[in-house]
């Protein structure tokens, strides 16, 4: 069984924490053992796992990304979100995680973020467990 749920970006470039979201899913839902997959349906945001302490580093990394994949290139897409597919493809659509005791196993700092490259928009997020 696929468990969806929505998150609305507020900015054209943000990561949004969707740890708590996740982990109350595999609460709910999870195996006591097993593998979370997190999957995003859109080809211009992503997922990523990174550090959930310091805001800093979610802005360096949007800001990194942006001086590297830049507006200043003669882009053939017509809509003009080429950028945000580009990053997309960096960053990519999925991510597992380990499950024990219907608890996500994640690092200390390590936090679960949807990658906005093109909002502020409302995205899905799609979640799959898979018992050991």
């Amino acid at each position: 069984m696929v468990h969806k749920f929505k998150v609305k970006t507020l900015a054209q470039a943000e990561m949004a924490d969707i740890t708590r979201q996740v982990a109350a899913l595999a609460g709910e839902h999870g195996p006591a053992g097993g593998v979370c997959h997190i999957f995003v349906p859109h080809t211009t945001c992503g997922l990523a796992i990174n550090e959930n302490a310091d805001p800093d580093v979610k802005r360096d990394i949007i800001a990194k990304l942006d001086d590297a994949i830049g507006e200043d290139f003669d882009y053939r897409h017509g809509e003009g979100n080429s950028p945000a597919h580009i990053k997309s493809v960096l960053v990519g659509p999925s991510l597992s995680v380990f499950l024990e005791n219907k608890a996500l196993q994640l690092g200390t700092w390590q936090g679960i973020y949807l990658c906005e490259y093109d909002g502020p928009r409302t995205r899905e997020v799609w979640v799959k467990f898979l018992k050991d």
